[in-house]
């Protein structure tokens, strides 16, 4: 990344350390995981990872102080508690497949069963990928840090503003946009 060079010692500021706080350990990952795949309650919890009542209590605690999950009684059980993702705790999903690719493609025994495919056509999902305001694919080299009060001016000294946003379900032709770019 070229421009500005983040300060790397100001740990309050920058939202990677603070989301490690809440994210940074393997059991808030396996319990994220498993609310993405439709587990509520504590004992669904407890049997389907294996993980010891004190860790996952304590790592239940943490998601909901945190707002990723809440915490709710059953509508037909007041007795019982239901962990439910919020709209906090959804936003993880693009960083959870990320992980999920990663580990994927550098594990040599992960064979993925089941595969993660798009509902509409039932094929594999792509790569999650990193993408500019109007929906172009970025790579490492594209990426620059600037001051705040910076975004928005080219080197040139020109303003730009975005073109379109892509939002969710949104289908961008990225070819036709790199043909008309040249």
């Amino acid at each position: 990344m070229g421009g500005m060079r983040e300060p790397l010692r100001e740990l309050v500021n920058c939202g990677l350390p603070q989301a490690l706080e809440v994210m940074g350990e393997r059991w808030a990952f396996m319990i994220l995981r498993a609310s993405f795949n439709g587990l509520h309650h504590f004992e669904e919890f407890l049997s389907e990872l294996g993980i010891a009542r004190n860790i996952l209590s304590n790592r239940l605690a943490k998601l909901v102080e945190h707002g990723i999950l809440k915490r709710d009684s059953c509508a037909d059980d007041r007795r019982k508690v239901e962990y439910r993702l919020t709209e906090k705790g959804f936003d993880l999903l693009p960083s959870m497949l990320a992980l999920r690719q990663w580990g994927q493609k550098y594990s040599v025994e992960c064979v993925e069963n089941p595969v993660l495919v798009d509902e509409r056509d039932r094929l594999p999902i792509g790569p999650v990928s990193i993408l500019a305001h109007d929906g172009r694919i970025l790579g490492p080299h594209d990426l620059w840090l600037s001051a705040r009060e910076q975004v928005g001016i080219r080197t040139d000294g020109s303003h730009a503003e975005p073109t379109e946003t892509v939002g969710r379900g949104d289908v961008v032709d990225l070819i036709s946009k790199k043909a008309a770019a040249i």
